[in-house]
């Protein structure tokens, strides 16, 4: 962690999406050790409220919880609707929240294609635009919106998640060269695997992961996130060396491609 971005405790304010569990519950905590007050949002309230009081009790910072769904029309503008009405003044702000979808798009239900882009692309937009907005106008901030390697990944099964999450990329890139001249910074992060539950896997298989060190800790991707985003990068994979499978992901001959999606497809669902 940047130590140099350590604040007066409780002087500025953190909003953290998706922030119960995983990584979203890092970015909380890290947020927390610097000194920031924070807003946590999840739709689960019950592991919403343990992650406040726990955060509350370590760190000695203020800790508002909110719950409520992201992935539906209108919760960005809720939200910030909300933090206004609250009183709330956001210096930075985490989109984290997000959704993994392995699924032939033919065989995904229509309703999580809805959610999905909705959660990854428009919620993300919108909440970047209005906070953004609001951050020039009082000076500056930083935004961090949390992509995925997967964007140059776009395998089968993946069509929806990396397409969705290519987005969050692509606008947050853009997005941080508008912001720069108004003193807002914005990065992107793009994780390849994380031992969380996001995908699916069993705590076993997490500990498996990590030992061959196929999968990170929530915490260095936290960690490794806001570092770059103090630095003011516009967009970051944690894994340095991941970044030398890119090349080979956008390259994958069709029979590798083939042979991939036969051998992932009895974990389609």
């Amino acid at each position: 962690m940047c130590r140099k971005h350590n604040i007066e405790k409780g002087s500025k304010l953190a909003l953290v999406t998706g922030a119960s569990t995983g990584i979203g519950r890092q970015y909380a905590e890290q947020l927390a050790e610097l000194g920031y007050n924070l807003i946590i949002v999840s739709r689960t309230e019950s592991t919403l409220q343990k992650a406040a009081h726990e955060i509350e009790e370590k760190q000695g910072v203020k800790v508002v919880t909110k719950t409520m769904d992201l992935a539906v029309e209108g919760a960005a503008e809720a939200l910030f609707e909300w933090c206004k009405a609250e009183g709330h003044i956001v210096d930075v702000l985490i989109n984290n929240a997000g959704m993994f979808s392995f699924c032939d798009m033919i065989n995904t239900p229509v309703e999580r294609v809805k959610r999905t882009i909705t959660l990854h692309d428009i919620t993300y937009t919108v909440l970047c635009q209005l906070f953004g907005k609001d951050m020039a106008e009082r000076g500056g901030g930083y935004i961090l919106n949390m992509s995925s390697f997967s964007v140059w990944m776009p395998f089968p099964g993946l069509a929806l998640y990396s397409a969705s999450k290519a987005y969050t990329k692509s606008f947050s890139v853009a997005f941080a060269k508008e912001m720069r001249y108004k003193n807002v910074w914005v990065t992107a992060v793009c994780p390849a695997g994380i031992a969380t539950d996001l995908y699916g896997l069993t705590k076993k298989w997490q500990g498996i992961g990590l030992k061959l060190h196929a999968l990170s800790t929530p915490s260095f991707c936290a960690r490794r996130g806001l570092n770059s985003l103090w630095r003011k990068r516009k967009c970051i994979v944690p894994d340095w060396w991941c970044k030398a499978f890119i090349p080979i992901c956008l390259i994958l001959p069709r029979f590798a491609i083939n042979w991939l999606r036969n051998f992932t497809m009895k974990w389609q669902k």
